[in-house]
């Protein structure tokens, strides 16, 4: 079981883990050792909350598949056991994200003295590059 938070609990048999080899430098160890994990989720069949599932499916991550499979490889660290849990990891920390909603912005309205100051400086400003240009006369 994966605890994403109090009220959200991802049972084991829905995240499929797969063991490979990482891929990069590593010396003649990396082409016998499968340390990296392949971990894959389903979403739209999983017993997570629709809202979750709607928000998940949403995010627009490149993870993502066309068929609602979130895909994440970990290759980080050397041992397979480190990678299962970041992999993990990373897969609450995708979850949580999907779960905030963000604050409803309210729109306010500027103070009078913050309008006089903003017309104050616009003023002064065009004073200066009035006294820029030069001064033609036609005497």
């Amino acid at each position: 079981m994966l605890r994403i938070n109090a009220s959200t609990l991802i049972p084991a048999g829905e995240i499929e883990l797969t063991a490979m080899r990482a891929q990069g430098a590593g010396g003649q160890n990396v082409n016998k050792v499968s340390s990296a994990i392949h971990l894959r989720f389903d979403i739209p069949n999983s017993s997570l909350s629709e809202f979750c599932k709607s928000r998940l499916l949403a995010l627009g991550d490149k993870r993502i598949t066309n068929d609602g499979v979130l895909v994440i490889k970990a290759q980080t660290y050397r041992t397979q056991e480190q990678n299962r849990d970041d992999a993990l990891m990373r897969l609450r920390e995708i979850i949580l994200e999907a779960l905030k909603v963000p604050k409803a912005r309210h729109a306010t309205r500027p103070t009078f003295s913050s309008r006089q100051r903003r017309m104050d400086e616009k003023a002064q400003r065009g004073a200066i590059k009035s006294a820029r240009q030069k001064k033609i006369s036609f005497d």
